[in-house]
């Protein structure tokens, strides 16, 4: 279910299930099956990022994707499995089997609906493998209980921050320095979205590099400021601009394929 440019809503209201009711969704599923659910996570970006990084991100992404092709968006999941962050204070995080349970349930919800396409936008590395298993899990729960439409459901995991335009725009204005956490791509993109966040840039002394990952205590004392190599005091607002821009267009093209 696309709509043509020249029909584009210019807010995100009329895509927004939070904000439909209950007939505009079973009208909405008469005409298409695609739904788009965020995933995000609740940690720590470095000193200077905000903790709610990666559900900011992945709901706007996912909002402008949505609004560029029609498809209905969920709330976003703003919890994922953050359990290596836990050692930062603010940090919320799902154990893996807690966060499969969830994704198994939304997505069941889901088909017991009509729908049939689950495009996942994520905005968190750690979600990944869970996200996976959780599809798996829920495909063969469908099949059990019989749901009608279980020979046709798809669910899709799309990382914006993976996508190929928005990975190669990243190298282009941070190269090396964009690091692996709390990297300045990602801190671009809050910028424009939270103006108020540029308060908390400054200046940051040079970050410990990538490295393995054996839990909260390895990892604070690893990265000790929890960045990974990274130097989120090069991002702008103009940057998260484009970022915002690269990464829809890559995912929507995504969408538009899986739905077909």
């Amino acid at each position: 279910m696309t709509q043509s440019t020249n029909q584009l809503p210019r807010s995100t209201d009329a895509i927004r299930l939070q904000l439909r009711s209950w007939p505009e969704v079973e009208a909405y599923l008469e005409q298409g099956k695609g739904v788009i659910v965020p995933l995000g996570s609740t940690e720590q970006h470095g000193p200077t990022g905000a903790i709610g990084t990666d559900a900011l991100t992945a709901e706007a992404v996912a909002l402008e994707v949505g609004r560029r092709s029609g498809v209905l968006v969920t709330p976003a999941q703003a919890f994922g499995m953050a359990e290596h962050h836990l050692g930062f204070a603010g940090t919320i995080s799902l154990q893996p089997s807690t966060l499969l349970a969830v994704l198994h349930d939304v997505v069941l919800s889901l088909a017991r609906h009509g729908f049939e396409r689950i495009f996942v936008i994520n905005g968190h590395g750690g979600n990944i493998a869970t996200s996976k298993a959780a599809f798996a899990q829920a495909y063969a729960t469908a099949a059990d209980r019989g749901l009608p439409n279980a020979p046709q459901l798809r669910c899709k995991l799309a990382n914006w921050f993976m996508a190929g335009p928005v990975l190669k725009e990243a190298r282009n204005l941070y190269g090396e320095r964009e690091g692996h956490h709390a990297t300045p791509s990602e801190i671009a993109l809050t910028l424009h979205l939270e103006p108020s966040l540029q308060a908390k840039q400054r200046p940051l002394p040079e970050s410990a590099p990538a490295g393995p990952i054996h839990g909260p205590e390895d990892f604070r004392r690893r990265h000790p400021d929890g960045r990974m190599g990274s130097d989120p005091f090069l991002a702008q607002a103009a940057h998260g601009e484009r970022f915002l821009d690269l990464a829809a267009t890559a995912l929507t093209a995504d969408l538009e394929s899986f739905l077909a």
